[in-house]
């Protein structure tokens, strides 16, 4: 696809098998390893803080400022696709990964590492946000389920596996190697950064500081700002007009908390089993390891299995096992088994998979095909907005947890722990109501279907008889005349 083409996402472009099958295998590879970085570090963050003498309240700015930055330039893809030819940006996209990934595998501090995440962050989110246009654009309507479940592997199931490959190199090799690593499988600011700043600030800061609320209202003011600006444009850079749309809203919104979820957890889970288990890198690992293996099997199966019974059932099934997975980790403590907690992640990851991919193709089913690129920009962006939050806030949360309960409690931290899941349970509670919701809706819309299909067919039925008595009184009128004649 080049500069000005023209995409059409209800109906697909003609292209041959073969050189679909190489766009979609060339996307899934660089989002791949786009994403291995959006969590590999989370593993790596233990010796990371120790090597760069920093806290836990910095040093989940190395995840979530990659997220954050991310979340920044998706919007502007949009806008980019329709200037410049898509090959041109695709690889540009990939030379500032490769940058960033350098600059990080040869940080001497901090702040240098932040410097090549934020490079990172900025060309993994072009890369994102063309790959899924790209998709919806070269598949006819029929087969996005399957390939939408297919390209979930490299969104959802590579950040999650990702700390389990990190840790093994970490604890082998060390943590700089995993630039190196995803180099070699590479080859093969204000409206979204105000308020995740002030939710990564939390656990550092008071709520009414400099550093906390005002960089939240800032956030929130610029949003508004942003808002309003696109509603009088009458060429707007973001049409926002897009979430009059129910279903997309529904859809954005779920996406945007499941990501909250999954890379929210891929922080605490290292912090669990290696700061107060004592465990290693490679275990906390290994524990993500099975839930992160079997979401890779259910992405492409789960979009085949929307294509069939659609999105209903597995919105309420994905809600329900997430409430009962997430409660369950409020009541482990630190003697509870690593393999009972493993075992729990692999129910949260089954909720996951079922659900991530599904409610993207089910929410973009109904978008207009000139708002193509403005509803998957909102998409990519409120999405690792939602990534960047989660790491942000959870940690955020254990830490004020822990500090807050010093005196009370023998293991503050670990209560810290029980009390994140509690707070991923009332998550996961709005994702079971906008799954009911999102029923009514299907469920009104069948029906409306339905006395849709009666009207029209009971309309042809009296126009059927009108017409046969109208065909009855000619050939009456034809019998009268024909006697008037003999008489």
């Amino acid at each position: 696809m080049e500069k000005g083409d023209n995409i059409i996402v209800h109906e697909g472009i003609k292209v041959s098998d073969r050189k679909r099958l190489l766009m979609f295998i060339n996307i899934n590879i660089s989002c791949i390893a786009s994403n291995m970085l959006s969590t590999a570090l989370t593993t790596a963050l233990p010796p990371i803080m120790k090597d760069f003498k920093i806290d836990a309240s910095t040093g989940q700015w190395i995840t979530s400022g990659f997220s954050l930055f991310l979340a920044i330039v998706i919007p502007f893809t949009a806008y980019l696709i329709t200037k410049f030819k898509t090959k041109k940006l695709y690889c540009s996209a990939i030379i500032f990964f490769m940058i960033g990934l350098i600059i990080c595998a040869l940080a001497p501090g901090f702040w240098v590492m932040m410097i090549g995440r934020i490079i990172q962050g900025c060309g993994s989110g072009l890369i994102t946000s063309m790959a899924q246009v790209i998709i919806l654009t070269i598949y006819p309507p029929e087969k996005r389920g399957t390939a939408m479940g297919w390209y979930g592997m490299s969104i959802g199931v590579a950040p999650i596996i990702a700390p389990t490959l990190a840790g093994l190199l970490v604890d082998h090799i060390g943590w700089r190697i995993i630039f190196f690593d995803v180099t070699s499988l590479i080859i093969s600011t204000f409206a979204f950064g105000g308020v995740t700043l002030a939710i990564g600030n939390i656990g550092k800061y008071k709520f009414i500081s400099v550093h906390v609320l005002l960089t939240l209202l800032v956030g929130i003011i610029f949003s508004f700002i942003f808002i309003i600006r696109q509603l009088h444009l009458t060429v707007p850079f973001l049409d926002v007009r897009v979430f009059k749309n129910v279903k997309l809203s529904i859809s954005i919104f779920t996406t945007s908390i499941l990501q909250l979820l999954i890379i929210g957890s891929t922080i605490i889970f290292p912090i669990y089993v290696q700061q107060l288990k004592g465990k290693s890198a490679t275990t906390s690992g290994l524990v993500i390891f099975p839930g992160s293996l079997l979401m890779a099997i259910l992405c492409p199966l789960a979009g085949k299995v929307y294509d069939k019974i659609g999105m209903n059932l597995l919105f309420i099934s994905s809600s329900i096992i997430s409430i009962f997975s997430n409660l369950s980790l409020y009541f482990v403590n630190i003697n509870t088994s690593i393999w009972v907690i493993s075992s729990i992640h692999v129910l949260r990851c089954f909720a996951f998979g079922i659900l991530l991919m599904p409610i993207i193709t089910w929410g973009m089913v109904d978008v207009p095909n000139t708002k193509a690129s403005d509803a998957t920009a909102f998409f990519n962006s409120l999405r690792y907005i939602g990534g960047a939050m989660g790491s942000a806030l959870f940690v955020s949360i254990m830490t004020i947890v822990a500090d807050n309960v010093k005196t009370k409690k023998d293991n503050p931290e670990m209560y810290g722990f029980n009390i994140v899941f509690l707070f991923m349970t009332g998550f996961s509670v709005i994702l079971l109501l906008l799954g009911i919701f999102s029923y009514k809706i299907e469920s009104k819309k069948e029906e409306n279907t339905a006395n849709k299909i009666k009207s029209e067919t009971l309309n042809e039925k009296i126009s059927m008889k009108e017409d046969q008595q109208e065909i009855d009184i000619v050939v009456e009128r034809k019998k009268i005349n024909k006697k008037l004649e003999i008489q």
